[in-house]
C-alpha cells in the first residue's frame, strides 16, 4: 500500500473495473445474501467458504476479534512494539497500540488527532495498524476480510487499507486487496515493474467484504462476492503477510476525518492443496535505508516444504 516509492495514478486514469454480471442464478442470490450479512458461504460440508470464488478450499487462517486482545498470529505497528513510524513518507500519523481496541466482536483501528514523535518526526495524528509479519505468511490462496470503512459523505474517508506484502519489497510483491484512494475502493498488485489495478464505482464506506484470490500468474479481486477485477502482470510467488491499517495524508487518501474508525469482523485465508501457509516465519530486522529497501522484515527461512526452519 504505502512505500515511499508509491505511484498512484489519478482515478480518471485508473481503469474502473465493472462488477460481475447480474446473472439471476441461485448461486448469485446466495452470494449476495451472504455478502449483505457479512458472512462467508457455509458449504454443505459445514465449512466456511469465500464469497464469490468457487472451488475446493481449505481454511488455513480464521481470525476473529471477539475477545480483548489480538489473536496470537497478529501484532501491532511497524519495526517492533510501542509507537512506530509509518513506512510511507506521505503519512501524517504515528501508529500506536493504544489505537487498536475491540468492541462488539470487531477489531477497531482508530485515528485521532493526537501528537506523537515517531521516526524522528513530530506527527499530529495517531492511528492503529495490525499485521501478521511475525506470525503468518502464505503463498497463493484467497484472503478475505469483513471491514467497516469510515465515511465522508458517500465516499471513503482517510486512507484505509487491507493488503499483503512480501519480505523483500518490491521483488516479492505487494497485493492491495482494498485501498481507499481519494474516496474510492481500489485494488493493485505491485512488483518491481509497476502496480496495475483499478478502482470500483460505488460507495464502499461502511461494512463490506473484500477478497483476493492469488494464483500463479494472476490475482482476482472480489468485493461483496462480486468479481471486480483481475491482474495477470507481474504477479509474484514469494510468501506474503497480512496488514490492516488506517492512515491519513494530504495526497492519496480521501477527505481527512478524525476521529475516525476502521473496524474488522474477521480475516480469513483459504488455500488449495498445493499452496503453502507458513506460521511463525518472520525474522525481524530493521533496514538502514528505507528509501532503497523499505520493507522492514527479511526472512532467512528456507521455504522448501511445509516444515519451516525458524531464525
Amino acid at each position: 500500500m504505502k512505500w515511499s516509492r508509491r505511484f498512484v495514478a489519478p482515478l480518471a486514469v485508473l481503469g474502473v473495473i465493472a462488477t460481475a454480471g447480474a446473472a439471476a442464478s441461485a448461486s448469485v442470490h446466495k452470494v449476495a445474501h451472504a455478502a449483505k450479512a457479512g458472512a462467508s458461504i457455509r458449504a454443505a460440508t459445514g465449512r466456511l467458504m469465500p464469497l464469490g470464488a468457487a472451488g475446493t478450499w481449505h481454511l488455513v487462517l480464521n481470525s476473529t476479534f471477539n475477545g480483548s486482545a489480538l489473536p496470537h498470529l497478529w501484532s501491532t505497528g511497524w519495526f517492533g512494539s510501542g509507537i512506530t513510524a509509518p513506512v510511507q513518507s506521505e503519512e501524517l500519523e504515528c501508529y500506536s497500540p493504544s489505537q487498536v481496541t475491540f468492541s462488539g466482536g470487531s477489531l477497531d483501528l482508530s485515528l485521532a488527532k493526537s501528537t506523537h514523535t515517531c521516526g524522528g518526526i513530530v506527527r499530529h495524528y495517531t492511528s492503529g495498524m495490525v499485521t501478521t509479519a511475525r506470525g503468518f505468511s502464505f503463498t497463493y490462496g484467497l484472503a478475505e476480510a469483513r471491514i467497516y470503512l469510515p465515511p465522508s459523505g458517500h465516499q471513503i474517508a482517510d486512507w484505509p487499507a487491507f493488503w499483503t506484502d512480501g519480505r523483500s519489497w518490491p521483488a516479492d510483491g505487494e497485493m492491495d486487496i482494498l485501498e481507499g484512494l481519494r474516496g474510492a475502493a481500489c485494488f493493485h498488485f505491485h512488483d518491481p515493474s509497476g502496480g496495475p489495478g483499478g478502482c470500483v464505482r460505488g460507495n464502499y464506506s461502511g461494512w463490506h467484504t473484500y477478497g483476493a484470490n492469488w494464483e500463479p500468474g494472476s490475482v482476482t479481486y472480489y468485493y461483496d462476492g462480486h468479481r471486480v477485477g483481475r491482474i495477470t502482470r507481474g504477479v509474484t510467488s514469494a510468501p506474503m503477510y497480512l496488514i490492516l491499517n488506517l492512515a491519513v495524508d494530504n495526497s492519496y487518501g480521501g477527505a481527512k476525518v478524525a476521529p475516525a474508525r476502521m473496524q474488522v469482523k474477521f480475516v480469513r485465508v483459504w488455500q488449495h492443496g498445493s499452496a503453502l501457509a507458513l506460521v511463525g516465519i518472520a525474522c525481524p530486522r530493521r533496514v538502514s535505508n528505507s528509501s532503497l529497501q523499505p520493507n522492514p522484515f527479511r526472512s532467512r527461512t528456507k521455504i522448501a516444504t511445509a516444515v519451516q526452519t525458524h531464525c
